[in-house]
């Protein structure tokens, strides 16, 4: 289907999609370019000031060798599997090597690196509208009171096809389109070999879990992180764990700033160019019913340079059903509540991004 026809029908499939979305904020990007003398108190943090980041370099989540995954029986395959399920069990994090989809990685990190160099008018032409979560703003900003993130974002939903928005597809660069068309799909095929592997390490059937993604919601979100000269009072993502099945997250230059929570320290991630870091969601917490758990994360911000980074974030099918796994339950005592997939995103899209908060609301007391 090609973009012309699929135009025809967005606008119906839209409206009936419209759970909220973020009150518009100040783009960060603009304001950083002033180099502020004062950033502005709504940004500053002062809790973070006083949180440990682990200097250990050590400690480093584990690295997952996707080439070894791809035939059951050939060598190393049961050692990586295993590997695999330590993973998602007791970091809930892992980067990915050798997953084949080098290229088109490159090349949609090309494209970001030149959305983000556009003038501000430029970019503005995929700018939010109210009540969407999609397009170019900051998103997760429920009230005027609220802590803002230092840094701006584009946010497309590729998938499913039926509620493309092309309103919000950059016509610039000229290569943006395809190339995130393609980065979609790729993605969107390591994501389904991942949960297929990690239904196997759950001990059911391959399809158990997969089968809620095969028409899965896909959002890739494009990050922009403008240097701060205040970088160590300010976020440029506030800790939280992602609210979706799997996240795969592609570092597009060299500045790092991920961080996650381990034993109630923030331990930096060093990125392996690249590489995929993958990390399990609530989603994915809940269906695996606590066995896999999603880690607070947040991303910080460099003094001088800026940083950028891509999340393709994938989620079930909204007509499916947000719970515990049946199989898993059988002899088991759920934790977590069921309940229908479009009321599941209602409930990301109206809040804020509080640590597990979203989790917590999911589990039965």
């Amino acid at each position: 289907m090609t973009i012309e026809d699929n135009n025809n029908n967005t606008d119906e499939m839209i409206n009936r999609t419209e759970y909220g979305g973020s009150i518009p904020v100040d783009n960060v990007q603009s304001l950083a370019s002033k180099d502020p003398k004062d950033i502005p108190i709504r940004y500053i943090r002062p809790e973070i000031e006083s949180e440990e980041i682990l200097a250990d370099e050590s400690l480093q989540i584990p690295v997952i060798d996707f080439s070894k995954l791809t035939v059951a029986g050939q060598p190393c395959y049961d050692d990586e599997l295993a590997k695999l399920h330590v993973a998602c069990r007791d970091w809930g994090f892992f980067q990915l090597i050798n997953h084949g989809e080098s290229e088109t990685i490159d090349a949609m990190k090309t494209v970001t690196k030149e959305f983000f160099k556009l003038p501000l008018e430029e970019k503005m032409k995929c700018a939010q509208l109210p009540n969407t979560i999609e397009g170019y703003g900051q998103a997760f900003v429920v009230s005027e009171e609220q802590k803002l993130d230092w840094g701006d974002m584009m946010f497309i939903l590729p998938l499913p096809i039926a509620l493309r928005n092309f309103r919000f597809w950059p016509q610039n660069p000229q290569s943006f389109r395809e190339t995130f068309e393609e980065y979609s799909n790729k993605l969107h095929g390591v994501s389904m070999k991942l949960f297929k592997l990690m239904s196997i390490n759950l001990g059911v059937e391959p399809e158990t879990i997969s089968k809620k993604f095969e028409n899965c919601t896909q959002g890739i979100r494009m990050n922009y992180y403008p240097p701060c000269p205040e970088a160590g009072k300010v976020l440029g993502l506030a800790p939280h764990s992602d609210a979706t099945g799997l996240t795969l997250l592609v570092q597009v230059n060299e500045v790092q700033g991920l961080q996650i929570r381990k034993n109630s320290k923030w331990v930096p991630i060093k990125p392996i160019h690249g590489s995929i870091i993958v990390n399990i969601g609530d989603v994915m917490e809940i269906m695996s019913n606590g066995e896999y758990r999603s880690i607070e994360h947040r991303a910080v911000v460099d003094f001088e340079k800026e940083r950028l980074s891509i999340a393709a974030f994938h989620s079930p099918d909204l007509e499916a059903m947000i719970g515990p796994a049946p199989e898993l339950v059988k002899e088991k005592t759920p934790k977590y509540k069921t309940i229908d997939s479009q009321d599941y995103v209602k409930l990301i899209i109206n809040s804020k991004l509080d640590g597990k908060n979203l989790i917590d609301h999911m589990k039965i007391q």
